[in-house]
């Protein structure tokens, strides 16, 4: 049976700042295990199967499990029913707050933070399983029970016409189909197994083309697996990062997730590096393609890509760029004395992969520079200590739910989690009945602050502060975050305003101060908040972006989110330390306040990048202007923010948008305009902040609801109901 395993390290090769608190990881052991929880655990994976289709999203039942038994509720309060014209109660709203915290607090880890499903996307299993298949450690680092719930995960979200999305909600698209095609082959299933699912899934791709149609990502991984030619490539010369910084096209300047993962690909593009030729990349040779693969014109497939992954067509001053480094530069820079240079090039690339990889405790960003730069780490020295230190790490980003197991999108999303429920539930007022859920979470939040900015030149090694940061999921990780720090913050201030004898000692004033100082050095020149960084270069950037699938990536933008999140930290930070750098504090509200106004789209929403999504947006965009000190009466934006949200309220009484807002960027209702127990917590909230009239039907809608089902929900669903409800218990 699977255990979930938090705080636990176990290996030698494992580093960390503060004993691994925050890590997640699963762990199968054979002698763990009711018959009866077996017995449960086959009975959810068998629901998932069959309702594959109809519900594509995992519910967590085996997280759930194993919690009921380490954390059982006392009491499961019954769930409040309100007819139609039936009054609502204080008591019943009491009720369901109770019901709420007590199942979110049931699910609290013993570090204090909340685990959680962060996966989704189908790209990021196929780069771990090829490069551990490359570097032979695949059956080393994934036992056959792993490899048993990934081949599950990867059946579970074919779609209904065999092929495989670039996440488990979207379409199928050749780089997920291609892609999740190859993996099944590298853990073991035939070219024909899986009752017919492997037939399907190859049908998709060579109706559709071929490999050759696949996206540049996808072309760089078969390429280094010996399926795809180099020359098949769009060039990634490591040069790049030879050149000057004061180019706006220098690398440093580009988003870090962007650069740390065209880092590691130069890398390998430099080298044109190719794993060994098995008889399963042979194979895939000819499964994988509509002609011979010693027929294939690989000039002409440089530029193929399947009309089902064009989200974002390359504009035609980016294949001159690339046709003019694929034809004169790069036969230079493959022969004397051009390869001097790139010999250079891959040394610089080289230094700043191990510069990332030990400055994360070889976590990295996200999974795609993880698996890479792993891959670059072996290619240099396939025995090397750096390369040992990355496999003990691959675990952290995988997670076991119903559906299988699959390659998370970060190494969890702890510390954000664990920031919004002590938020939610220090708004109930119900401090003491939950204190023992807040000091563990508070104990944890003070555990995830990172302490110190990475050693040497920052500049040089293009990173930004992060002294007095939080990370969006733990220490060891490290990135810093705007708004990850402003929600952190947010937490450990509301947390000090509560007696230490109840949620622990208050974190001290100096790494308040430090958490103050990252956010002031985040905003940029027009107000506003981008994510990790400042703002480095200018959005037309974009037109070299080579990521097909993959729009805005190229600069940190500014968003709605994090701007707002800062607005409302700082402000928090104020009104308790009223002497400390006010001044400054005041001047960044004013201009952020300006940048979130500025931002507004004619029709009073905002767009939100890291929600779905308008109504996401739009929350933010109006908890940040009421925390600036604006109002209904007094601010327009705000005005006209309510009547965008009202304007999109269903006949229910509730919101529900659907994720294809996100990529129509046009406002779409969930399919069947069924109403969302999220989005109208969002789109609630944002309406209260701006002092309208709570709707009883809004109260109704959200009593008659499932409560208490999944974390993340009750968090929002405690946030709203506090906020309607008079305070009604205090500690004191």
């Amino acid at each position: 049976m699977w255990k979930l395993k938090i705080a636990e390290g176990g290996n030698p090769w494992l580093r960390t700042l503060n004993n691994h608190v925050g890590r997640q990881i699963w762990e199968f052991n054979p002698d763990i295990g009711s018959p009866e929880e077996l017995m449960e655990i086959d009975k959810a994976r068998q629901n998932f199967s069959d309702n594959r289709f109809q519900k594509k999203h995992s519910s967590d039942l085996i997280m759930r499990l194993q919690f009921s038994k380490e954390n059982p509720l006392p009491v499961v309060l019954s769930q409040v029913k309100v007819e139609e014209l039936e009054n609502i109660t204080e008591g019943m709203v009491t009720n369901t707050l109770q019901r709420a915290i007590n199942f979110h607090s049931s699910l609290q880890a013993h570090d204090g933070h909340w685990s959680g499903d962060y996966g989704g996307p189908m790209f990021l299993m196929p780069g771990l399983v090829i490069t551990l298949s490359i570097t032979g450690a695949l059956n080393a680092v994934l036992s056959e029970e792993h490899k048993k719930e990934m081949t599950r995960y990867i059946y579970n979200h074919q779609n209904e016409d065999g092929g495989w999305g670039l996440h488990i909600e979207g379409p199928s698209t050749m780089f997920g189909t291609a892609l999740n095609y190859v993996t099944l082959r590298l853990l073991g299933e035939g070219a024909n197994d899986g009752q017919g699912a492997m037939e399907r899934g190859r049908d998709w791709i060579l109706s559709h083309g071929g490999a050759t149609e696949i996206t540049s990502w996808g072309k760089m991984w078969l390429s280094v697996l010996g399926a795809f030619e180099w020359s098949g490539n769009n060039p990634l010369p490591p040069e790049i990062w030879l050149l000057p910084y004061m180019l706006p096209f220098h690398p440093g300047r580009m988003w870090c997730h962007c650069r740390m993962v065209y880092l590691p690909m130069s890398y390998l593009y430099g080298k044109r590096f190719v794993g060994p030729i098995t008889p399963t990349v042979l194979s895939l040779r000819k499964e994988l393609y509509t002609i011979p693969y010693h027929e294939i014109d690989w000039n002409q497939a440089r530029n193929a890509c399947a009309k089902e992954d064009l989200y974002y067509p390359h504009p035609l001053v980016q294949d001159i760029l690339w046709a003019s480094l694929h034809k004169f530069v790069e036969p230079i820079l493959m022969n004397w004395p051009g390869k001097k240079l790139r010999e250079k090039a891959r040394q610089i690339a080289i230094e700043h992969i191990h510069y990332e990889d030990e400055n994360t405790r070889y976590i990295c960003i996200g999974p795609v520079n993880k698996v890479l730069n792993m891959l670059c780490c072996w290619v240099e020295d396939p025995n090397s200590e750096a390369f040992k230190l990355h496999l003990p790490r691959i675990y952290d980003f995988l997670w076991l739910a119903e559906d299988g197991m699959k390659m998370q999108g970060y190494n969890g999303s702890q510390l954000w989690d664990t920031a919004f429920a002590v938020q939610a539930i220090i708004s109930t007022n119900l401090i003491k009945e939950y204190g023992p859920t807040l000091r563990k979470a508070h104990m944890f939040i003070k555990n995830s602050q990172v302490l110190e900015d990475c050693p040497g030149d920052l500049n040089f090694w293009y990173r930004h502060i992060s002294k007095g940061a939080w990370p969006f999921s733990t220490a060891d990780h490290g990135w810093p975050i705007s708004d990850c720090t402003a929600e952190g913050l947010k937490a450990v201030l509301l947390l000090s305003k509560i007696p230490p004898e109840i949620v622990g000692e208050p974190l001290e004033a100096k790494r308040l101060y430090d958490a103050v100082n990252v956010i002031l050095s985040l905003q940029n020149t027009d107000g506003g908040f981008a994510t990790y960084e400042l703002t480095r270069s200018y959005s037309w950037l974009e037109l070299i972006n080579p990521a097909e699938t993959f729009g805005d990536i190229v600069i940190d933008y500014p968003y709605v989110e994090c701007t707002s999140a800062a607005i409302q930290a700082l402000t928090s930070f104020r009104n308790s330390h009223p002497g400390h750098r006010q001044e400054e504090i005041d001047h960044c509200i004013q201009k952020a306040a300006k940048f979130i106004e500025s931002i507004q789209a004619s029709d009073g929403s905002w767009y939100g990048s890291w929600g779905v999504c308008f109504t996401y947006g739009t929350w933010f965009g109006v908890k940040g202007l009421v925390a600036a000190g604006k109002n209904f009466n007094n601010c327009s934006s705000i005005c006209k923010a309510c009547n965008f949200l009202l304007s999109k309220q269903l006949p229910s009484g509730g919101w529900g948008e659907s994720y294809l807002s996100c990529q129509k960027k046009v406002y779409s209702n969930i399919e069947g305009s069924r109403p969302h127990v999220v989005n109208t917590g969002w789109a609630m909230l944002a309406l209260i902040d701006a002092g309208q009239v709570t709707d009883k039907f809004l109260v109704q809608y959200f009593l008659n609801d499932e409560m208490g089902l999944r974390s993340s929900v009750s968090c929002q669903a405690i946030l709203v109901f506090s906020t309607i409800v008079e305070p009604f218990s205090t500690y004191s």
